[in-house]
């Protein structure tokens, strides 16, 4: 039987990335759910097309035990991640953000691309785990190691650098989820 996957959509979210994942599980019968990261169910791409997400992160806190893994869809992370410097470097325990964590306090699956590592390096799960990640922001991570590789997979981790490289990393997850 195949795994459930909780996909987080940031606003607004890198549209090729996140279709990549919803079409690669879709076509191989892998049950998700998406969850914006926002106050709201209405998220768009970095191009500009609206898209409705099935609820929001914050719904998904307390129901991580109905879901086998967690893909985190970066957007245009690089102005997003700049502007909101000081949320990502302070997340409170409380916070939507948790949710990934208990993911990995879970040793469920965890992936995503771009600057998803970052955000793992932030909340603390990454420690130790080699990740691809996007070039801009391999200084930038403290405890967990950057690479400069397309995608790599270290435990429970998937992580590819950018939407470009997904494709390097999806027949991996795919063996996981199925």
């Amino acid at each position: 039987m195949a795994k459930k996957v909780a996909v987080l959509a940031v606003n607004p979210v890198n549209g090729f990335g996140l279709f990549q994942y919803l079409e690669t599980f879709f076509e191989n019968g892998i049950p998700f759910r998406t969850f914006a990261v926002a106050d709201t169910t209405n998220v768009k791409t970095n191009s500009g097309l609206r898209l409705q997400t099935d609820d929001i992160i914050a719904s998904l806190k307390g129901h991580e035990h109905e879901y086998d893994a967690l893909v985190f869809a970066c957007g245009d992370a690089m102005p997003k991640f700049a502007e909101n410097a000081d949320k990502f470097r302070h997340i409170p325990p409380d916070g939507a953000f948790v949710n990934i964590k208990n993911f990995a306090d879970q040793g469920k699956t965890i992936a995503g691309h771009c600057a998803a590592a970052l955000l793992f390096d932030n909340l603390g799960i990454a420690q130790g785990r080699r990740v691809a990640l996007h070039p801009f922001l391999k200084p930038v991570v403290k405890s967990c190691i950057g690479t400069d590789e397309k995608a790599v997979i270290d435990g429970n981790f998937y992580t590819a650098q950018n939407e470009n490289t997904i494709s390097c990393l999806l027949p991996e997850l795919l063996k996981v989820l199925k």
